[in-house]
């Protein structure tokens, strides 16, 4: 039996080794002015920078007609021209646009912007847009476009024909924004437009690119908290500090003081059980509400585990929820275990892009948001919206034949992951959803379910995409071949991912630990997503807290994936799609069994009498 203290060493062993670490956090005296080294500012001084730093706000309405005297706007640019530069090119020019026509032609753009990136948000997110106001281009006493040359400054500057000319003009943006800010001056980014018709709108010389378009001005007031950009509730997020610090190499973070971490320790550290107060809360409501008890079977104990997962009562209702269709392809397609060539994987990928796959339809029907995630997808795949290139490899190996990963591989893939949980929560999202891509992928899903909860591979085994009798019975032997050359190790449950899972099962394991490390639901699709489930319980088994099984699928491991994880689905339509069609299918329940717990009334508030 492998000890407590084993298993952990096994779970964190892409940490870097002790002896690399900074040792423990050593108490650091704050140094005040007087006693910090060098030229510190003041006390006074010094508050002054950090609070513009904390209140700058980016203003979308309430600017007042004032003019906007000429001594503080030559304050402002002069700020902003103080801004660092490679060679000190400054490569910047700031075009004040007072002309209202010029100016109308831009507000013109911004609603055209505003109405398509509308039509574009599943219903959930398309509710907080028209908070979004374009009016401000016409409003505001004055706009301001910063634009960039790349190619100017002297021939020895360096990283003039580069990109650092578009950084440092984006620092020229924030120093005059920093400075509105000491002034008074409220500053809003019309970020909605394209900057190329802006540029054009504006007539400006085709070596100019604009940075930024900035509506400038007294305002009403300052919002007291950030306001959350386009397509966002208020109860977004946004990414913490400790999300971003990463020490010596990207990957192992921690800050000032710390000791460095990696992302896998720092999110199995954060999972924990079910808040057991509000799980009895819950509980007690449910049985005081005016229905009578248990009368919504299933959805009562849904509930009951939303409260506790969110540690209040009632919990909230998880919306917006978003979808992360991971795709990788696999080394065991050589094997002959599907009809469909690999390269159907990358073509399946470009139509989730374009909208025309089962998961769009169901996703823009219940108003979930898709991302795509290339975590290993054999072809190229070039750069395009709603797909996030995470690529770790071409593919896995042949499993038959040794691992299908390295032990670094599947870190990696884990680690993505994870990191798209916490960005899509970042985001304002409050229900993550599993999707998967990948021709031959339910063959290791079957390795996985054999290898997780000990079943024979003629149990665990399907048919895939419809195999027929004759491949059907080679894939059962293919499965018994992988699991003869890659011994499982119960103890070491990331080894066991890296030898027989796939680069978008390790991925999928990251992410619903992210999810659980988050506290938010988490909805499982098919036999794909259930068997990375596997790994992700073997990890860290409290993170189970946090799963829904949004449908059983007609895949044979399922079932045995649903019982080892004692969940049960929420719909049973013999559907065997993956691409987390059925989770999906299953959001609305989610969603209206938290909607109950929050606004049915008990009977007390009701008036209503209760059975003797």
């Amino acid at each position: 039996m492998t000890t407590e203290p084993e298993q952990s060493m096994h779970l964190h062993e892409a940490a870097a080794p002790e002896s690399q670490h900074m040792g423990p956090p050593q108490a650091r005296p704050t140094p005040s002015a007087a006693t910090a080294p060098g030229h510190a500012y003041g006390d006074a001084e010094r508050a002054a920078v950090y609070r513009a730093i904390r209140d700058r706000r980016d203003i979308e309405a309430g600017f007042r007609p004032d003019p906007v005297p000429d001594d503080v706007l030559t304050r402002v640019l002069e700020a902003a021209h103080q801004a660092p530069s490679i060679g000190g090119s400054r490569p910047w020019d700031f075009v004040v646009v007072d002309d209202p026509g010029l100016r109308a032609r831009v507000r013109d753009l911004a609603a055209r912007e505003r109405e398509e990136y509308t039509r574009a948000l599943p219903g959930t997110r398309s509710h907080a847009v028209p908070g979004l106001e374009v009016e401000a281009v016409l409003e505001a006493p004055l706009n301001i476009a910063v634009t960039v040359d790349p190619a100017r400054g002297v021939h020895h500057a360096a990283g003039r024909h580069s990109r650092p000319a578009s950084y440092a003009s984006a620092l020229a943006v924030e120093n005059l924004w920093l400075a509105a800010r000491a002034e008074g001056l409220g500053v809003g980014w019309v970020g909605l437009v394209d900057e190329h018709d802006v540029a054009r709108a504006l007539e400006l010389p085709d070596h100019l690119e604009v940075v930024a378009y900035l509506c400038v001005g007294y305002v009403e007031e300052f919002p007291a908290e950030p306001e959350p950009g386009p397509g966002v509730s208020e109860w977004t997020r946004g990414r913490p500090l400790s999300w971003a610090v990463h020490r010596d190499r990207y990957g192992r973070r921690g800050l000032p003081g710390q000791k460095p971490t990696t992302l896998l320790e720092e999110t199995i550290t954060a999972i924990g059980a079910l808040n057991t107060r509000a799980v009895e809360e819950a509980r007690d409501r449910q049985n005081r509400m005016t229905k009578p008890p248990g009368s919504l079977g299933v959805l009562e104990e849904v509930s009951v585990r939303l409260a506790g997962l969110a540690g209040e009562c009632p919990p909230p209702v998880p919306e917006p929820a978003a979808v992360a269709v991971f795709a990788g392809d696999h080394g065991v397609h050589a094997q002959g275990v599907s009809s469909w060539p690999q390269e159907v994987t990358g073509q399946m990928v470009h139509n989730f892009l374009r909208g025309g796959a089962v998961v769009n339809a169901f996703a823009a029907q219940v108003g979930a948001e898709v991302t795509v995630v290339d975590v290993g997808v054999a072809a190229d795949l070039p750069r395009a919206p709603g797909l996030l290139p995470r690529k770790v490899a071409r593919g896995t190996a042949d499993f038959t034949q040794g691992p299908a990963m390295t032990r670094e591989q599947a870190m990696q893939a884990l680690e993505s992951g994870i990191e798209i949980a916490r960005d899509l929560v970042a985001a304002g999202n409050r229900c993550l959803i599993t999707g998967d891509m990948g021709i031959a992928n339910t063959t290791p899903s079957a390795a996985l379910v054999c290898a997780y909860t000990g079943a024979d591979p003629e149990r665990a085994t399907g048919r895939g995409t419809g195999a027929d009798d004759t491949v059907y019975k080679h894939k059962i032997e293919v499965v018994r071949r992988a699991l003869a050359a890659n011994p499982v190790d119960a103890g070491d449950p990331i080894g066991t991912l890296a030898a027989l899972g796939g680069l978008e099962h390790a991925a999928l394991a990251g992410f619903v630990l992210g999810g659980a490390a988050l506290r938010v639901p988490v909805l499982l699709d098919g036999v794909i997503a259930g068997s990375a489930a596997l790994a992700a319980a073997a990890i860290s088994p409290e993170s189970v807290s946090a799963f829904f099984a949004g449908h059983r699928s007609s895949e044979p491991g399922h079932g045995l994936i649903l019982e080892h994880l004692g969940l049960r689905p929420l719909v049973d339509l013999e559907m065997r799609l993956g691409e987390g069609s059925g989770a999906l299918l299953a959001l609305p329940l989610l969603q209206s069994a938290a909607r109950v717990l929050r606004d049915v009334a008990t009977f007390d508030d009701a008036g209503v009498s209760t059975a003797p």
